[in-house]
């Protein structure tokens, strides 16, 4: 390659470094007018082409420099997952037999109703303010569903603590809004299980190493006329 000056035999085009001025079209064979169109767009097609190298500095890219990481498209590194507080499904028929706190007569009524089926309720939050749920246990018989136990275990050093027990019945334990809230239904002599006077309600809150009781309420049931049996309509 001899340089962008010299003239090539034939190209119709004259000049020096086209960079430094525009190129000029040289003359071209008498071939009638459409050869001559033809080799006009050529020429003008080309001229554009070196003006453009020209205007960015010969090389015919733009001269950015290297390409920043910001200005890559991409998606933004997604957040570290936040571990679950909801703990293991503890098998809590074993942990209240297993507990020394628990009444002998608690551990006597927790038997199946049904093949394997235990009469149990398990509840999971946050009522003691660590990392891991707090585990609420009710056990209930098996007939009626009276609430005769109710524990709560927190977790420590990898194995849960009884931190508090309601063995009065019928009692139900339960959590409010953090709070741990206890219901203990009321019975006047003559009421059937299935039909107390009322009850009371109280609410425990965790000290930072027990719970203390915040405030105590009481309900009444109302009597409606559909405790009592229910009249044969008239033919």
């Amino acid at each position: 390659m001899r340089g962008l000056g010299t003239r090539a035999s034939g190209t119709g085009h004259t000049g020096g470094d086209p960079c430094s001025g525009p190129l000029r079209p040289g003359p071209t064979p008498a071939r009638g007018t459409l050869q001559a169109a033809i080799t006009a767009v050529a020429v003008l097609a080309a001229l554009t082409l070196f003006m453009s190298a020209c205007g960015t500095g010969g090389t015919g890219a733009r001269d950015e420099g290297p390409a920043h990481a910001d200005s890559v498209a991409g998606t933004a590194p997604s957040a570290a997952p936040v571990p679950s507080r909801t703990a293991e499904r503890l098998d809590a028929v074993r942990l209240v037999k297993a507990d020394p706190a628990v009444s002998a007569e608690v551990k006597r009524e927790l038997k199946p109703c049904v093949a394997d089926q235990y009469p149990v309720d398990v509840s999971y939050g946050d009522l003691t303010g660590q990392s891991a749920d707090d585990v609420i246990v009710n056990v209930l018989t098996c007939g009626d569903a009276v609430g005769i136990g109710s524990y709560v275990y927190r977790e420590k050093g990898g194995s849960y603590q009884n931190v508090f027990k309601a063995e009065e019945p019928p009692v139900y334990a339960e959590i409010d809004r953090g709070d741990l809230v206890v219901t203990k239904q009321v019975y006047e002599k003559g009421d059937p299980v299935s039909a107390p006077s009322g009850e009371n309600v109280i609410t425990y809150r965790w000290s930072g190493t027990r719970f203390t009781q915040a405030y105590t309420m009481h309900n009444d049931y109302g009597k409606t006329a559909g405790d009592g049996p229910t009249p044969v309509p008239d033919n």
